[in-house]
């Protein structure tokens, strides 16, 4: 029998602009207080926001017991983005119970951390955890830099054309270290697609010794592209339909889609 994930109601205590890419959100309240980390460096969790049908997950920055800490990714549009760029103190969402997949074998004498905007809040989590001697490849806009701990060994990669990412390229020229390590990555999914091929066929990793996860796919990659909800949402909002209304629109739009 399978049992259902817990959920957890959290307030948004306080919001911080890191950069022009970043929104931090710091959740409390009472309805954390059976919420437990669990522990695993690359923890994340699914978040609900006022007005939005499903989760979208981010990594846990911190947790203290009594404040959870999300860094959000803002994008040019979507749910989260447009609600997270506004005046969200006070909101009420609702947690999801946490999840990690970061398993380091305690013998590894060395971790490579690669990723894009998106695992910058994992990486830079990872990188104060581990006591071993790391390499980060970062490929995130400039105004981010400061975002990792300090004295980090980290190569910064350039950004290219909007929902694209040259990932995959920078890790098959990596000057691996010798001896055993582990080799952590996240980022756009068709680029993870590729590491994961590299690694099994060209270096020959055991499963063990890396963990490569899609955090998000490109519009491109998209087939058949998913309906965006967002428009949807706002459309609705805008006519004076409830969540319900909205909802059913949204269903009909999905099966038009999967029928055209």
């Amino acid at each position: 029998m399978s049992t259902r994930a817990q959920q957890f109601s959290a307030e948004v205590l306080r919001r911080t602009q890191l950069s022009d890419h970043f929104v931090r959100l710091v959740l409390g309240g009472p309805g954390l207080a059976e919420f437990r980390s669990t522990g695993i460096a690359d923890e994340w969790v699914g978040l609900v926001v006022p007005g939005q049908f499903q989760s979208r997950y981010y990594t846990v920055r911190s947790w203290d017991g009594a404040e959870l800490v999300l860094d959000v990714v803002v994008h040019e549009t979507g749910l989260v983005t447009e609600w997270a760029a506004g005046d969200c103190v006070g909101d009420v969402v609702t947690v999801t119970e946490p999840k990690g997949s970061f398993a380091m074998p305690d013998d590894a004498a060395w971790l490579l951390l690669v990723g894009d905007l998106t695992a910058l809040p994992a990486m830079a989590r990872i990188r104060e955890a581990v006591d071993v001697p790391t390499r980060i490849w970062a490929e995130v806009p400039s105004d981010v830099a400061s975002y990792l701990p300090p004295e980090s060994d980290v190569t910064w990669l350039d950004v290219p054309h909007h929902e694209t990412s040259a990932l995959a390229a920078a890790v098959e020229a990596i000057d691996w270290p010798e001896g055993e390590g582990y080799f952590w990555m996240a980022g756009e999914s068709a680029q993870m697609r590729a590491i994961r091929k590299h690694l099994m066929r060209e270096r020959r990793l055991p499963t063990s010794a890396y963990d490569v996860m899609g955090y998000w796919r490109s519009t491109a990659a998209r087939q058949p592209r998913a309906v965006d909800p967002a428009p949807i949402h706002r459309a609705g909002k805008a006519a004076g339909k409830s969540d319900q209304q909205i909802w059913a629109d949204y269903d009909a739009a999905t099966e038009a889609r999967e029928q055209a």
